[in-house]
């Protein structure tokens, strides 16, 4: 179509403002979306000339339906023309865009890494002029593609990138969740009249009342229905909207390429068969099938088709015709062609043509065939090294569709539902994965396990419990584990171990029972001495046994038992993450932050994009727990992030939680109850009442922030359920009792907190960490009858926070200092209830306690002693916001903006804006300034 546009007037001011707020340093991201043929294209163009005429520099790229099981596709064309600037990428990033394109050896990475390596270049392309991405036909884009380029989308903030996507509804298409969208409708009238006229010139008044009326203000149906309803029979009636608009448009493209000779039909199919193929591999298929490139000419005179001359490859004018020319065609017709394109396609080396060769011979078999199915599996082989994981699952699925023999299929049905996973895919992992078990319960199928590996059907539990567990079926999940744990252990104790570790992930949603039922089943097991869990599982055991009230082995240091677990070969992070959270269960937060903060610069060093959210988020509570509020609020604030760009639910809901808690310590209560409903929208799909992951510390959150307001009734019915009911073992559940006591006791039913208080206790005593018997000692003091009782808890407890070494934990020690105050004030005392009271004042303030400063100072002012508004002050880097203090801190380590940006998964030019920004806010003017700031 020419590029003049009719109409659109509301979305061409969108674009001209999109590009240029790119021409400004201000990324911008639009999804269009609309029904075929509705001029998403057209204002493609319109864009792409706009931004080339101000010097923009332009890119573009096309889904196509039938390379959408080639991975990373869609991604080569839209940047294979800025591959130069791969050098200046981090090595990681480098490594992995290199695999996914063939241009090396594919390395094992993080499957998200390619699209941070998306957004490195495309930085990089920006740097000389803005940058205009444009892509059409997304809804076709191969997997792989769409969710490196949607990741990248979500990341963009301040380069000078504009980036178009165009969609058609109704066909599938990237999950564009978060990014800003322009929905496309018919024409106006008036425009649309224009347009027919301006195409088809002087129509009789009835045909041109009908085009106007069938097409609805559809552009393409305004330039394409005139011809084939003057290719209608005189005297066929008019049905306007018996046929939906797209199959009428398939028709009229149809009745054009069916007047063509039959050669130049016959070559139409096999490049629709074949979209975007060198003219020499249309030409080598189309020869035994009656055909040559001459035959084209009638088809580029009707202008159905251009050939590029710059690449040599064929297009068609709009997809619908590609459509109409292949669907049309007889089966037969459409098996021939897809075996004549395999064979041109035989002896290149290249694997994407190898690839393609596959799937036209599975295209083309007509009953299964183990030649075809190997070609297939080979392919899912090479897309799963370079991280097209659904392009992997499909493969293999197909594969085992035209596998003769029942036991390979089985096996290659397993294989598609591991790769599923690994693509996010969890409802196709767990379909394939249950057709596959149902086939291992007949007599027929026995596939053979290899000595030393799972067995196929322990491999298939797998899949199935992480898919519902992923998607909020923890029960089902657990018991899936569970019963396969049980078959395993009476033929593999370890492959029985490490499902049984999985489901102590999952028992520790569900409640007490669950896992005391996995800790009994290990106990069970034995556990040999060279098996890289062996050490996790004791450390497990040994973490949660006390919170069960059961004996347990002493907690040995978390340091030793991961270097015991990684001498036996055990993985980083992904085997010992989940020690890293449990040390946290009795209270060894200061060996959680160790190796929390170990393995994220792990995961930054190497890439490891998608571990992120569930060690950050074990680091942000230890840094919380520790009083490092502002370092947790970023870290929460980046694993967030990351969680929602990757799609983590699980870890969506606890990070949330976990910031309405921070938020409510700040007093922000629209923030807290925001997060707090973020944290608790996703319950699963599992078909049951289910918890969200973050319910506990969501419960933690909105109990603490109401008894920060003095609404003590509030605060004990969000926490009782928490501390006493099945989530009693979490960590935030049992850090939360000394909150229950306080607002129990200031609504004088203290007897409704003993016997947590008393748990609490036993607890604290099991963790020999002084913080934790600090925090005992005020529970005790709170609820203590006699006074001379409560003195001496509450003196005793802030004596520990003073002893050489004593806990570093100021949010905690302020509180204790504030009921101590307070205690004092009403036992009329007041000049010795001022210095405690002082101090939590200054503590609150400094660590930017809202509420509770104004309880403190309040407190203060009811001794006779005023304090003025700034006693304490906030740190420097208290200005900042979460991602500015992240960049500060290591811009003042002396890192460059590229070694930041690697670091943060972000780009230089974002990192630089960031700075820009933080600059002026902590009064400095260069980076040698910024290490003099401290925290």
């Amino acid at each position: 179509m020419p590029t003049t546009l009719y109409g659109r007037e509301h979305e061409r001011a969108v674009l001209v403002r999109l590009l240029a707020e790119a021409r400004d340093g201000a990324s911008g991201v639009l999804v269009l979306r609309g029904e075929p043929g509705i001029g998403k294209t057209a204002l493609l163009d319109h864009a792409a000339a706009t931004g080339a005429a101000a010097g923009m520099r332009v890119i573009r790229a096309a889904g196509v339906e039938y390379e959408a099981e080639l991975p990373y596709a869609a991604l080569h064309l839209l940047l294979g023309t800025g591959l130069d600037r791969l050098p200046a990428l981090p090595g990681p990033q480098r490594q992995a865009l290199e695999g996914a394109f063939g241009l090396a050896p594919p390395v094992a990475t993080d499957r998200l890494l390619t699209g941070l390596a998306v957004l490195s270049l495309l930085s990089e392309l920006a740097e000389e002029r803005p940058l205009l991405c444009v892509v059409d036909d997304a809804q076709w884009l191969d997997r792989a593609s769409a969710d490196a380029l949607l990741l990248a989308a979500r990341r963009l903030q301040a380069e000078p990138v504009a980036l178009l996507l165009a969609a058609r509804d109704g066909e599938g298409g990237p999950a564009a969740v978060g990014l800003p969208e322009l929905r496309l409708t018919g024409l106006a009238e008036q425009a649309a009249a224009r347009l027919l006229d301006a195409r088809c010139g002087q129509l009789l008044a009835p045909v041109r009342h009908r085009v106007l009326t069938e097409a609805r203000g559809n552009p393409l149906a305004l330039t394409e229905l005139p011809a084939a309803l003057a290719a209608e029979p005189a005297g066929a009636p008019e049905v306007p909207g018996a046929i939906p608009l797209t199959d009428r448009l398939q028709v009229a493209f149809h009745g054009q390429v069916s007047r063509l000779p039959a050669a130049t039909q016959t070559l139409l199919l096999v490049a629709a068969a074949e979209p975007g193929a060198d003219l020499e591999v249309l030409r080598r298929a189309a020869e035994p099938l009656g055909a040559a490139l001459p035959d084209l000419r009638p088809a580029e005179e009707a202008g159905l088709v251009r050939t590029a001359e710059a690449d040599r490859t064929l297009a068609f004018r709009h997809p619908l015709l590609r459509a109409a020319v292949y669907r049309r065609a007889p089966l037969t017709t459409r098996l021939a062609a897809h075996r004549a394109l395999a064979d041109a396609l035989a002896g290149s080396p290249d694997d994407e043509a190898a690839d393609r060769r596959a799937w036209h011979l599975a295209l083309a078999a007509p009953a299964p065939d183990e030649t075809v199915a190997a070609a297939l599996e080979q392919a899912a082989v090479r897309a799963h090294g370079r991280g097209g994981h659904a392009a992997a699952a499909a493969a293999i699925e197909r594969a085992a569709r035209l596998t003769p023999d029942p036991d390979t299929a089985t096996r290659r049905l397993a294989l598609s539902a591991e790769a599923a996973i690994e693509a996010g895919d969890l409802a196709r992992a767990e379909s394939l994965a249950r057709r596959a078990a149902a086939r291992l319960t007949e007599p027929l199928y026995a596939v053979p396990v290899m000595p030393g590996e799972p067995g196929l059907r322990d491999v298939l539990a797998h899949v199935r419990a992480t898919a519902r567990f992923l998607q909020g079926d923890f029960p089902g999940a657990y018991r899936l584990l569970a019963d396969g744990a049980e078959l395993a252990a009476g033929s593999d104790q370890r492959q029985a171990a490490r499902m049984l570790m999985q489901a102590f992930h999952v028992a520790w949603y569900l409640g007490e029972h669950e896992l005391a039922e996995v800790l009994d089943g290990l106990g069970r097991l034995v556990h040999p001495v060279d098996d890289p869990v062996t050490p996790l599982v004791r450390y497990l055991v040994a973490a949660t046994a006390p919170v069960l009230d059961r004996r347990a082995e002493p907690l040995p240091p978390l340091a030793e038992t991961v270097a015991a677990a990684e001498a036996n070969g055990a993985r980083v992070p992904s085997d010992v993450v989940q020690v890293c959270g449990a040390s946290l269960i009795l209270g060894r937060d200061a060996e959680t932050y160790r190796l929390a903060a170990s393995l994220a610069a792990g995961a930054r060093a190497s890439g490891g994009f998608g571990q992120l959210p569930t060690v950050l988020f074990f680091l942000a509570e230890a840094e919380l727990f520790h009083g490092r509020h502002r370092d947790a609020l970023a870290s929460a604030t980046e694993a967030l992030r990351i969680a929602r760009d990757t799609g983590q639910r699980q870890w969506t809901s606890q990070l949330a939680g976990f910031l309405a808690y921070l938020a409510a310590v700040e007093g922000d209560e629209e923030g807290c109850r925001r997060l707090a409903d973020d944290a608790l929208a996703d319950t699963g799909t599992g078909g049951h009442p289910a918890m969200a992951p973050g319910e506990p510390w969501t419960r933690w959150a909105l109990g603490l922030l109401d008894l920060g307001a003095g609404r003590a009734a509030e605060a004990l019915d969000r926490l009782a359920p928490l501390v006493e009911g099945a989530m009693r073992h979490h960590v935030s559940a049992t850090r939360a009792v000394p909150d229950l006591v306080e607002a129990a006791v200031r609504l004088g039913r203290p007897e409704r907190a003993r016997a947590s208080a008393q748990r609490f206790a036993r607890w604290a005593g099991r963790t020999g960490q002084p913080w934790a018997e600090a925090l005992a000692l005020r529970c005790r003091a709170l609820l203590a009858d006699n006074p001379a009782d409560q003195e001496a808890c509450y003196t005793e407890a802030l004596a520990a926070y003073r002893e050489p070494g004593g806990p570093d934990r100021p949010l905690e020690q302020a509180r204790t200092a504030l009921l101590y105050g307070e205690w004092l004030r009403r036992a009329r005392r007041k000049a010795e209830a001022r210095a405690p009271l002082r101090a939590a004042v200054e503590t609150f303030e400094r660590l930017g306690a809202g509420p509770w400063a104004q309880r403190a100072r309040t407190e203060l002012g009811a001794t006779g002693e005023s304090v003025p508004r700034a006693a304490g002050r906030p740190g420097a880097l208290a200005v900042l916001t979460p991602q500015e203090l992240q960049i500060v801190r290591l811009a003042a380590r002396g890192l460059s903006n590229r070694d930041i940006a690697a670091q943060l998964f972000l780009s230089p030019r974002t990192v630089g804006y960031h700075l820009y920004k933080a600059y002026p806010k902590l009064g400095v003017s260069s980076r040698g300034e910024l290490a003099e700031l401290g925290d």
